[in-house]
C-alpha cells in the first residue's frame, strides 16, 4: 500500500469528519420546513459554521479525490470510512464525554476491520470493465436504492427518516467516489478536454449536491449519532461494489481471504454503529425546544 494513498486517505477523512460536525452543529437548528428542499442549503449558506463544515468537507473531498487517482477504490474506500473517528474525537472536545469502553471498542473494531480486508484482500488495479450494461446495472442499483429510501424518508422523517436519508447518500457518495476515479482516469489520458468530454464530472458534481441535501436533512432531523453511522457504513459498501463491480479493482477471492475481507467488512460496519452511538456524539436539540433559529449561530 502507497503511504502517500494512505496519507491521503487519512487526511480527507479527517477534513469530512470535523466537517459533518460542524454542519450537523448548525443543520439541527434549520427550519423543519426546508427538509429535502434546496432552500435548505440557502439557509444554511447564511452561517459561517456551516460554512467552514462544508470548506473541510470539500477539502476532504478534493484530497478523497487525488487518493483515488492513485489508488485502488476498494483500497481507499475503507480508509475514508475513519471520518468517523475524527468526528468523535471533535464531538468528544465538544461535549467533554469520555471515550469509555464503547468508544474503545468501536475504534478498535473499525481499525480492526480496516485493516483485515485491506491485509486480506491485497486491492489491486485490474482491468476496468468495458461492457456498458454492467455499469449502468450497478449504478441504476445504488441510484434506484436511494430513491427508494429518500422516498420512505419523506414520509417518515422524524422516526427512521434520518437513518434512510443518510443511507442514501451514503450509496450516492459511493458511486461519486467511483465516477471521481473514472474522472481521475479520463484526466490522466487526455487532460481538461477528455475529461469534459466525459458525463462522469457532471454525474460527480449531480450526486455531490444530491447528496449534500439528503445529509442536510437528515441532520437537520435527527442527532448525529442516529445519521452518521448509516452514511459513514453505506458509503465504503456501495463504493468497494463499484471497485470490485466496473472498475477492475481485484481483491484475494480464496476462502481464507474471503472469510477476513467479510469479517472485516463486518467489523467496520459494528465499529462505525458503536462509535456512532457513543454519547459523545451531538444529541441535537431538545424535544420541548420549538425555536430553530439559524442566526444565532
Amino acid at each position: 500500500m502507497s503511504v502517500l494513498v494512505l496519507l491521503l486517505a487519512v487526511s480527507a477523512a479527517c477534513c469530512v469528519g470535523f466537517g459533518f460536525v460542524l454542519q450537523q452543529n448548525v443543520a439541527q437548528k434549520a427550519p423543519l420546513s426546508d427538509f429535502l428542499s434546496f432552500r435548505l442549503l440557502l439557509d444554511l449558506m447564511r452561517v459561517p459554521r456551516w460554512l467552514g463544515g462544508i470548506a473541510l468537507m470539500v477539502t476532504g473531498m478534493a484530497l478523497g479525490a487525488v487518493a483515488l487517482g492513485k489508488g485502488e477504490i476498494s483500497l481507499v474506500e475503507p480508509l475514508l470510512a475513519t471520518n468517523l473517528l475524527f468526528a468523535l474525537a471533535l464531538s468528544r472536545h465538544q461535549t467533554k464525554q469520555p471515550l469509555g469502553r464503547q468508544g474503545w471498542a468501536g475504534l478498535a473494531l473499525l481499525a480492526g476491520g480496516v485493516s483485515a480486508f485491506i491485509l486480506a484482500g491485497e486491492p489491486r488495479a485490474g482491468s476496468a470493465v468495458t461492457d456498458p450494461l454492467r455499469h449502468w446495472l450497478i449504478i441504476g442499483a445504488m441510484l434506484g436504492a436511494a430513491l427508494l429510501l429518500a422516498a420512505y424518508a419523506k414520509r417518515s422523517r422524524l422516526s427512521w427518516g434520518p437513518v434512510l436519508l443518510a443511507t442514501a447518500a451514503g450509496l450516492l457518495y459511493g458511486v461519486q467516489d467511483a465516477l471521481t476515479r473514472v474522472s481521475s482516469t479520463r484526466f490522466a489520458a487526455g487532460g481538461f478536454p477528455e475529461l469534459f468530454t466525459g458525463w462522469q464530472p457532471y454525474g460527480v458534481l449531480a450526486l455531490g449536491v444530491t447528496g449534500l441535501i439528503l445529509v442536510q436533512s437528515a441532520f437537520e432531523t435527527a442527532p448525529l449519532r442516529m445519521s452518521l453511522p448509516a452514511l459513514t457504513a453505506a458509503q465504503p459498501l456501495a463504493g468497494i461494489l463499484c471497485g470490485v463491480g466496473f472498475l477492475g479493482d481485484r481483491l484475494h477471492t480464496d476462502t481464507g481471504a474471503l472469510a477476513w475481507e467479510a469479517a472485516g467488512l463486518a467489523a467496520i460496519v459494528a465499529g462505525i454503529v458503536l462509535l456512532g452511538l457513543h454519547p459523545a456524539m451531538p444529541c441535537g436539540p431538545a424535544p420541548e425546544e420549538p425555536v430553530r433559529d439559524l442566526q444565532q449561530y
